[in-house]
């Protein structure tokens, strides 16, 4: 494989990489801005499109690395991904399109994210988890209209009482009520993409994956909210998923360089192909030997990897004929590490439970 174009390249150490990423293609070229430079959030400053204002902001250290990729990661550099991973994260860094990734729970899915996140210093990942009362808008911002209605009516009282101040009736002061969800805050124009995790997109609603159709093509969103107030208010500051104050102009958010998307999916249900083809699609099988003496050797250590080896060749027997999932096995190694056989054995089983037995 010439890993000359790749960008991703697995290694599990930071790099900057993600300079050499060459512009998207005319069709996916986007340009919303002006983009928000990295001083300008760390300082806090209101001259971009995005302004930090106390939050982590997005070149922040992802506080979930360790947990998610393991305390001992360094110790499991040494094995990369398979090909077709490493093509399909990097086709989608080239082509500016979401990542489609499918397999059983536990093969590392989510995991993938955080783990492109870190090697290219692309700050927290912004995580989206999915449920079956998800709707579009969740995602894009919330809008507070009861505590908006709350204060104004605060605010009449304390005036018709003889005090002075609090909120307004009118328009000012209406990005105290709205805060940008995760792909709201991805889609914001930055000047290196944010990384967004969907996760498990199959648990949604029938109307989700529609629904998604338009923001992930046209890489904006509008806020009717600050739509209806941009004549006298054309710019209002708002919270995003960072916690960070942005500066959103005109009601409407459109990116500057589109983010790079993990949408998840367990298999249960079947997308529509609209939705198929502005993805790239990645199916990620059960781990082998090495993938999952990797995995426990990044998060328990060389010695848990070597005294776990008999639960790691059980559980791949298994998995042949049963569903169970990874983190199942490194539960079981940490705990019977603190235990003797024959109890050692029975909480092994006691842990690895299959997944799909008849209910």
């Amino acid at each position: 494989m010439n890993d000359e174009w790749l960008i991703y390249r697995g290694v599990g150490e930071p790099h900057d990489g993600i300079g050499a990423l060459p512009g998207p293609p005319p069709w996916r070229d986007f340009d919303g801005g002006p983009a928000a430079e990295p001083a300008d959030a760390a300082a806090g400053e209101g001259g971009g499109a995005a302004g930090a204002g106390g939050g982590q902001g997005p070149d922040a250290p992802d506080g979930n690395v360790a947990r998610r990729l393991g305390a001992h990661r360094q110790a499991a550099e040494a094995h990369r991904p398979e090909p077709e991973e490493l093509e399909a994260v990097n086709a989608a860094l080239y082509l500016r399109r979401p990542l489609l990734v499918t397999g059983y729970p536990g093969t590392g899915k989510s995991t993938l994210a955080h783990a492109v996140a870190h090697e290219l210093k692309l700050g927290r990942v912004l995580r989206w988890p999915v449920v079956s009362r998800t709707v579009l808008q969740e995602g894009l911002y919330r809008y507070d209209a009861i505590a908006r209605l709350q204060d104004v009516q605060i605010a009449a009282g304390g005036r018709a009482g003889g005090a002075s101040g609090g909120a307004s009736g009118g328009s000012s002061g209406i990005g105290r009520y709205i805060r940008l969800g995760p792909l709201g805050t991805a889609l914001l124009p930055t000047a290196r993409p944010r990384v967004l995790l969907i996760d498990e997109l199959d648990k949604s609603d029938i109307d989700l994956p529609n629904d998604l159709l338009n923001v992930l093509e046209e890489g904006e969103f509008t806020l009717p909210e600050l739509e209806r107030v941009a004549d006298t208010e054309p710019e209002v500051r708002v919270l995003t998923d960072d916690g960070a104050k942005v500066t959103v102009r005109d009601g409407r958010v459109r990116c500057r360089a589109f983010p790079f998307i993990v949408l998840t999916s367990n298999g249960e249900r079947d997308f529509p192909a609209a939705l198929l083809r502005r993805c790239i699609q990645l199916k990620l099988g059960q781990p082998g030997e090495k993938r999952l003496a990797t995995m426990v050797r990044a998060h328990l250590g060389e010695e848990a990897a070597r005294l776990g080896a008999d639960l790691i060749r059980e559980f791949l027997s298994r998995s042949r004929t049963e569903l169970v999932a990874a983190d199942q096995l490194l539960n079981a190694i940490y705990l019977t590490h603190y235990a003797a056989p024959p109890t050692r054995e029975d909480l092994a089983d006691l842990l690895i439970q299959r997944l799909d037995r008849p209910r």
